[in-house]
Order: C-alpha cells, then sequence, then structure tokens
C-alpha cells in the first residue's frame, strides 16, 4: 500500500494532484504531448506507475482530470460575469478576459498554453469535456447581446467572430503561462483587441 503522506487520504490525494500537474508541466516544457507516456509521468511525479493508475486509467483521462480541476472555479467565475445582463455587455467582456488570463497562470490551467500541448488542446477542441467549451459558449452569449443592444457592431457570422476572438485570447493565455511577470499588460493589450474588434472606433 503506497504511503500517505498527509494526515488525511483527501490531503494526500491533493499532494498526489500537485505532483501530476507539475510533472506534467515539466514534461511539456521538454517534448511534444503526443510523445509523453505514463510511464515518463509516473517517473517525474516520483510515483509507482501502478500508483498512477488509481488517479487515471490513461494519459488522456489524466489529462482531462487535470484540466477539469483547474477550469471548474473559471467557468464559474466566467458564467457569473456573463450573467449580469444588466451591466454593458464591453465591461462584462473585458473582466472575462482578465479572469481568462489570470486563470491561465494556475499550472493546471497554464497546461492547456503551453507552446508543446498543441495536440493536447486539439484532442479536446470539441465537445462539452473541453474545459473552454463552457466559457466560449458564455463569451458568445455576451458578444451576442452586445450586437442585439447595438453596443456592439452588427456580425455576419458571430459563431466565426467569437472563434477568432478566442485564438486572440489562447495566445495571450500562452504568453502569461510562459512568463506570469507579463499578466498586467497581456491583460490590457487583449482587452483592447476584443472591444476595437466589436466596437465602432471612437470619432
Amino acid at each position: 500500500m503506497p504511503r500517505i503522506r498527509a494526515a488525511t487520504i483527501e490531503e494526500h490525494h491533493e499532494m498526489v494532484w500537485t505532483d501530476l500537474t507539475e510533472a506534467m508541466r515539466h514534461l511539456l516544457l521538454e517534448r511534444d504531448y503526443d510523445s509523453i507516456t505514463l510511464g515518463h509521468i509516473a517517473a517525474q511525479a516520483g510515483l509507482a506507475r501502478n500508483t498512477l493508475y488509481n488517479y487515471a486509467k490513461d494519459k488522456r483521462s489524466l489529462v482531462l482530470e487535470l484540466a477539469r480541476r483547474a477550469s471548474e472555479p473559471l467557468v464559474e467565475r466566467v458564467s457569473t460575469i456573463a450573467a449580469r445582463s444588466s451591466d454593458p455587455a464591453a465591461n462584462r467582456l473585458t473582466e472575462i478576459v482578465e479572469e481568462i488570463l489570470t486563470a491561465s497562470t494556475n499550472p493546471e490551467m497554464g497546461l492547456m498554453f503551453l507552446p508543446n500541448a498543441v495536440s493536447l488542446v486539439a484532442e479536446f477542441r470539441t465537445g462539452p469535456e473541453n474545459p473552454f467549451t463552457a466559457i466560449v459558449a458564455e463569451v458568445e452569449t455576451v458578444v451576442r447581446e452586445g450586437v442585439t443592444s447595438g453596443e456592439f457592431l452588427a456580425v455576419d457570422d458571430l459563431q466565426l467572430v467569437v472563434e477568432l476572438l478566442s485564438g486572440a485570447i489562447t495566445a495571450a493565455g500562452s504568453r502569461v503561462s510562459r512568463d506570469p511577470a507579463t499578466l498586467s499588460v497581456t491583460v490590457r493589450a487583449a482587452q483592447h483587441l476584443v472591444l476595437a474588434s466589436l466596437t465602432r472606433p471612437a470619432s
């Protein structure tokens, strides 16, 4: 039986998940996601491979769980902001951008933004298991409400516009994940880009 490293089983599990997150981060800085195996992850985390199977049956399940754990608080915060329909859409959208980029400093969430995680993100790009699906849906709701109210410019393809904005925010998140010290300046730049894409320039 594996040695328990904390006062309770729950605390022990949290410590192991932290170790697994750091192991994935370290490996993704060194190699592509596709080349990483459970054996690599177990060795990097200092776990026996059979112990790792207590947490995930395969690499995909492990990364999904890491992403789920990281994204739940962010999804809740973004949903709360988006639901404030009495607030201007621009205000809500700039808050959402800041929440997303701040979350990219979280080690678990930051895994999704690392350069070698391209295949990882592509694997979860569609479907409800993608931790970003719910967030993109909330952004689309805010943009649609802004267009309907006349606050934002009318667009021919709302879904495409939101996908383009999501790509820009993802690029910003990648930058912050690599260098958290750039958070403030990157948030301001991303907020400016998003609003400039949706509103008329001041005359």
